[in-house]
């Protein structure tokens, strides 16, 4: 579920995983069109960081 986040809304990723400042960093990126995809490979990063227990 969190992947299908990752994609439409990258900056919920963050706050799901516990990274608020990261969430509106985020936010502000994806709002620009041409932001979105960093952002979302940002978010599918920082998410597969998170589930390998790396964390931030």
């Amino acid at each position: 579920m969190r992947i299908l986040i990752a994609f439409f809304f990258p900056w919920l990723t963050f706050f799901t995983i516990g990274r608020p400042v990261a969430g509106i960093i985020c936010f502000v990126l994806q709002v620009t069109i041409l932001g979105w995809v960093p952002a979302a490979i940002w978010a599918f990063i920082a998410l597969r960081r998170y589930d390998l227990g790396r964390g931030a």
